[in-house]
């Protein structure tokens, strides 16, 4: 007997697979801006703000019964099984506790997966499993509790010294891992929950004692996958992978209010290798994406770089901080970084590199291409002046490397400043290339495309016009004319 799907559950999916058709196709023409940002970014943003007070945001209307979870493993559970409620009300940690608990004895057998059925998980932190998958089913929504006391202190992370936020020991994640392998957490766009807001107000008015914590965070672990579902409201970070290899983000939506909510990361990579971000939605407080690997001396010490990292076909929006940023803790080194079909929309800035003196390390062999960017106040920025450090013990001599930099098809629309590209004689920026550059403009000023201490190219005609600090090549790359003014600068903060 055929099955026949209810109608709106038939639409369900045909919007899913056309989504998962139309986004990257969409991507790869600068020409459909518009369209894409009216219907897949402020669509969505104003109807999670409209819904916030309600059951959350989906991009999809939920219409019909739910669906049958998959079974990805050879073994599953509900958290029911283990004495879990969702009533929003209940503490399910000891629940989560027992669940993780009988999956951590099935890791030689391929694991064992934990549904998360429709409903509301109220939880303190929890510890993750190797050889597991969480599975968050449609409507199912875990909460993270909002007494600070219940979640757990942790040591400083190493590369970061003392402390990010306060010295000493840091609030943990609601979801953590360390010493992992083969983690999922997936589901039918079910939502993880960190009910941030108590902790954004206790922060700006100096109340806590800790550094705050992300709301998922992995450590020291491999082969990790996140995708299809949606992080919101974080205390901190959103998700912060720590020292990991092989991490795929896939398909997921991240949200926090594009304003008072401090320090929101979307996705912070950190020391981690061989990473995919693809797919996304992000629109927070701060750096959508954020690629950092430790801060000043302990970051030099710890000496784990970023490296092999794929970020496509995302959407992202920081009105505060930056769409994709690099750094400014990047002390144990980044490279090796591809940014492609990405539309950055209504932001402080778009790309980001930032760094100083005490930093050390490097940022080298970093490739943007495809990218669109409506409603920047800046485009492209890269900033050798971003003087936070964990405390004053910091090698002054510890210089950043900044090079091989290429930008490739850019184009964008209501952007006051394209370029500001900040190097300085201790730290001057070396070999970027500019290629396909078309960024529509706000302001009517001369000096829109910024340079200081800045070696590099340009190939073929770009707009606006480039800073006198490069070399002009044309479009079959010979050469035109030879910069003799690298150190030139006509940085202005006023535009």
């Amino acid at each position: 007997m055929v099955e026949t799907l209810p109608v709106g559950r038939f639409q369900l999916q045909q919007q899913r697979l056309e989504l998962k058709r139309w986004i990257p196709a969409f991507l790869s023409s600068h020409k459909t801006l518009f369209v894409l940002l009216w219907i897949a970014a402020f669509g969505s943003v104003f109807f999670w703000q409209w819904n916030i007070g309600g059951s959350g945001f989906s991009i999809f209307a939920k219409v019909g019964p739910g669906r049958p979870m998959p079974k990805m493993r050879p073994f599953a559970f509900n958290l029911t099984d283990f004495g879990g409620v969702g009533d929003g009300v209940a503490d399910e940690t000891a629940a989560f506790e027992r669940a993780i608990l009988a999956i951590s004895k099935f890791g030689k057998r391929g694991g064992a997966q934990l549904n998360v059925l429709p409903g509301k998980w109220l939880t303190a932190p929890f510890n993750l499993t190797s050889h597991m998958t969480l599975f968050l089913a449609e409507d199912a929504e875990i909460l993270g509790i909002q007494d600070e006391k219940r979640w757990a202190l942790m040591p400083p992370l190493p590369s970061y010294g003392y402390g990010r936020e306060h010295n000493g020991s840091r609030y943990g994640s609601l979801i953590h891992g360390q010493n992992l392998r083969d983690v999922v957490i997936t589901g039918h766009n079910g939502t993880i929950n960190g009910q941030g807001q108590s902790w954004w107000k206790k922060y700006r008015q100096k109340l806590l004692n800790h550094s705050r914590g992300p709301l998922v965070q992995i450590m020291w672990s491999s082969d990790i996958v996140i995708s299809d579902i949606t992080l919101r409201d974080s205390p901190f970070w959103t998700f912060h992978p720590y020292d990991c290899k092989n991490v795929t983000v896939r398909n997921v939506t991240i949200l926090a209010p594009i304003f008072e909510a401090p320090n929101t990361d979307g996705i912070d990579p950190d020391s981690c290798e061989d990473m995919v971000i693809e797919d996304c939605y992000i629109s927070v407080g701060d750096d959508a994406v954020a690629i950092k690997s430790g801060w000043d001396q302990y970051g030099i010490a710890y000496g784990r770089p970023s490296r092999n990292i794929l970020i496509r076909n995302l959407i992202i929006r920081s009105m505060v901080s930056a769409g994709i940023s690099i750094g400014s803790e990047m002390s144990g080194g980044v490279s090796n970084v591809t940014v492609e079909n990405v539309l950055v929309w209504s932001s402080r800035r778009a790309v980001r590199i930032k760094t100083a003196v005490g930093r050390g390390g490097y940022v080298r062999d970093i490739t943007y291409r495809n990218l669109t960017f409506d409603n920047a106040r800046v485009g492209i920025v890269i900033k050798t002046d971003y003087n936070e450090h964990p405390d004053d013990d910091f090698d002054r001599k510890a210089l950043p490397i900044i090079r091989d930099i290429s930008f490739t098809e850019i184009h964008g629309h209501g952007v006051r400043v394209p370029v500001r590209i900040h190097g300085s004689k201790d730290i001057p920026i070396r070999n970027v290339t500019f290629r396909d550059i078309s960024i529509g403009i706000t302001y009517k000023k001369k000096h829109i495309f910024q340079c200081a201490f800045v070696e590099g190219r340009v190939i073929g005609t770009i707009f606006p016009a480039p800073c006198e600090n490069l070399d002009r090549y044309d479009e079959e790359e010979r050469l035109v004319k030879l910069s003799a003014a690298q150190n030139v600068t006509d940085i202005d903060y006023d535009i």
